[in-house]
């Protein structure tokens, strides 16, 4: 496992680590037993960074890590979680101003204890937003109210998660460094991170988390036409690739599968190593539900670099766009 220092923190974390969203439910079958497995053979292969959300299955997900490190007699885990705001932005707007009762301190306030609470610890190692406003760089409630928690030691350091379809919502953030991690998503599609983004936190020493590197499960390209049909009800791919969006997708995929064919056996690998190219990146996050799955991300922290010579072709197969539309 290879690792990298976490901004200006000076932690050193696994640049692979573990996102949770699917441990918490929403992602079809759930075995908490195998999640708890699944946890601790990371932790044992040497990943010592967890991401969760308290709203992951209504705070499972951070139930399930609690029970992992209850377990865990190893090294340091760190561990990261978020909160939403207690009013979710408009998805198609572009800003929406901070001081509207998105983080109140009471709800704050309220919200960490529940993260305590459930994942059995006295003080968080990262909170984060769990969506980010614009004009929070000015309108600074709710940094005021995180500094005073963080001098009451209930949380250590503070991120935010940018929203989906908008790293560029976090350029200014980064270039005043207001705190000390961004989380965005950043993968074979989504490449826009790496244009302006990442380049401003390197200056101020932001670290950044990089999520969704297998877009959600497309990037893995084990899908066939007929993998939609095998989601269940109520698995959020339904919402993410519903309609016309499934194939197109596929479309997207299998070309993308053809442009790196002379390099890599799978896309999966393709994927994960272009999230951990850019040195900004401190970690990649995917969502590991089995201990096969473990194996398979954790195989591509070896240090080897991505191919320069795919950076420009890459290019052309950029897209963008909202889930949540």
């Amino acid at each position: 496992m290879e690792y990298r220092t976490f901004g200006r923190t000076g932690w050193r974390v696994s640049e692979i680590g573990v996102g949770t969203w699917a441990i918490g439910g929403g992602w079809g079958p759930l075995d908490d037993q195998e999640s708890v497995r699944t946890l601790l053979h990371a932790f044992e292969k040497g990943v010592n960074y967890v991401d969760t959300a308290a709203s992951y299955g209504d705070g499972h997900a951070e139930e399930v890590i609690a029970e992992a490190l209850k377990q865990w007699k190893g090294n340091k885990i760190y561990v990261a979680t978020k909160q939403w705001p207690l009013r979710w932005p408009d998805p198609i707007k572009d800003d929406d101003p901070m001081m509207r009762g998105r983080y109140p301190e009471w709800y704050l306030r309220e919200g960490i204890e529940g993260n305590l609470k459930r994942l059995g610890v006295e003080r968080l190692d990262l909170f984060q937003l769990h969506g980010w406003f614009p004009s929070g760089i000015a309108q600074l409630d709710w940094l005021e109210a995180l500094n005073q928690l963080r001098i009451e030691g209930k949380i250590d350091r503070i991120g935010v998660s940018l929203r989906d379809n908008r790293p560029e919502e976090g350029i200014d953030l980064a270039r005043l460094g207001l705190v000390d991690s961004q989380q965005v998503i950043f993968n074979l599609f989504d490449q826009r991170p790496a244009d302006r983004l990442f380049r401003e936190g390197e200056k101020t020493g932001t670290a950044f988390i990089a999520r969704v590197p297998f877009d959600s499960s497309s990037l893995i390209g084990n899908w066939t036409e007929e993998t939609s049909e095998t989601w269940v009800e109520d698995d959020v791919r339904r919402g993410f690739f519903r309609g016309d969006r499934f194939q197109e997708a596929f479309g997207r995929v299998q070309k993308l599968k053809e442009l790196f064919k002379p390099y890599y056996p799978t896309l999966a690998e393709a994927a994960m190593r272009y999230s951990l190219s850019d040195p900004a990146v401190s970690v990649v996050i995917p969502g590991m539900k089995t201990v096969a799955e473990v194996d398979m991300n954790i195989a591509y922290s070896d240090g080897q670099p991505f191919p320069d010579e795919l950076r420009e072709p890459l290019k052309a197969h950029r897209w963008e766009r909202n889930f949540y539309e």
